[in-house]
């Protein structure tokens, strides 16, 4: 896979950059601002080498609906006066009007932001003429969208076929730092959480032989609750039918001992009433999970432990907390993903404290159950030359 650090030549060339800026948005402020910051160091390095950069991305609330990346331009401005740094953005509200305003406004070592590319109907359904369109806007492709890269979308997989293409610093540093799960240090945690159990059974089946301890927590727990028959009462379960025979009895997979209810009772999990809500991992089962992060020395979490968007986040911070000490102390190789996972930690101010926090969710589990996503193979399918 070629990098930006492959590119001979920087100084007026059109860099067309997919990024995600996909971030949490409520009552119209950004909450987080993570995978923002997470691409600056790719802007910074073309801004330095002279390059006209163009970024294009897509913004939705939680309810799908797709929202202006206005709201990105303004929080770029405002981290280029925080990190005193020169990403100044040129707003680009019409995509009719781009190929001018970059050909005639956006000198060498500017930043431009297209407005979000879901507003049309083509880069959802990878229409090529919609990528041949964005294309013409640029003399070279970089993905740095990796959280969006299992998308087979036109400003994904299709651009490369009309483009040069790299991928970025960020991309790079997730493919790298995800790869180390593939040939991990020993012990291996394997911690999952959250909901989706079809999306995270893919991931039990790769590292069932891999890991030394799988931890299945969250709601995920409740589909293993359901299966050994005991009572579960309103909690959330997968819709489908989900065959955990495979697991239910293996020694490497531990699942909850006591769960929290929505009233905050602490309850054994053979033992929870009918009418109640598993929202949270209980203090047993986070003495549990303790005694394994303390032995492990390649730890890999996607996913929290509780109802994290219903303001049940308990465990899942104390489980940060644990995980960011045991990097510390044990020196412990900690790679962390997901959206809830990694708000948890922001919430804490502990990023630092792992070895590598993924910008990534779905591509995340993606990249770890297949070992490569659409867009890398698109990057290096890509037969353009400079």
């Amino acid at each position: 896979m070629k990098t930006i650090r492959d590119i001979e030549y920087f100084e007026g060339v059109r860099i067309l950059m997919r990024v995600d800026f996909n971030v949490p948005v409520k009552n119209g402020v950004i909450t987080d601002d993570f995978r923002i910051r997470m691409v600056l160091p790719t802007i910074e390095f073309l801004q330095r080498k002279g390059a006209k950069v163009i970024l294009f991305s897509h913004l939705e609330t939680n309810e799908g609906e797709n929202i202006s990346l206005k709201l990105v331009a303004d929080r770029l401005d405002r981290l280029d006066i925080e990190n005193k740094s020169n990403i100044a953005v040129k707003f680009i509200q019409n995509l009719k009007n781009a190929n001018d305003i970059i050909e005639n406004e956006l000198v060498n070592g500017e930043v431009a932001l297209l407005e979000n590319l879901r507003f049309a109907e083509g880069e959802k359904k990878d229409d090529k003429r919609f990528a041949k369109e964005l294309s013409s806007l640029g003399d070279i492709f970089v993905n740095e969208a990796f959280p969006v890269s299992h998308r087979a979308h036109a400003s994904i997989v299709s651009i490369p076929n009309y483009l040069p293409s790299y991928a970025g610093l960020q991309f790079e540093k997730e493919v790298t730092n995800l790869s180390r799960a593939f040939n991990p240090a020993h012990p291996f945690l394997f911690i999952l959480g959250g909901a989706k159990f079809e999306t995270k059974i893919p991931l039990i089946e790769k590292f069932i032989n891999t890991a030394d301890s799988i931890f299945i927590g969250g709601a995920l727990a409740n589909d293993f609750f359901k299966e050994k028959g005991y009572e579960i009462g309103r909690s959330l379960v997968s819709k489908g039918a989900i065959d955990l025979t495979a697991y239910i009895n293996n020694q490497k997979v531990t699942i909850p001992v006591d769960v929290i209810d929505s009233k905050n009772n602490i309850w054994q999990v053979n033992k929870f009433p009918a009418d109640e809500k598993n929202m949270d991992d209980g203090p047993k089962t986070l003495e549990i999970l303790k005694e394994k992060i303390g032995q492990a020395k390649f730890i890999l979490w996607n996913g929290p432990l509780g109802m994290y968007e219903n303001g049940f986040k308990s465990s899942t911070l104390e489980l940060a907390k644990m995980l960011g000490e045991a990097s510390s102390k044990n020196s412990a190789i900690s790679i962390i993903g997901g959206g809830d996972t990694v708000a948890a930690i922001a919430e804490l101010g502990i990023e630092d404290k792992f070895t590598f926090v993924s910008t990534g969710g779905g591509a995340m589990l993606d990249f770890l159950a297949k070992g490569t996503l659409p867009g890398i193979l698109a990057l290096n399918d890509s037969k353009v030359k400079n």
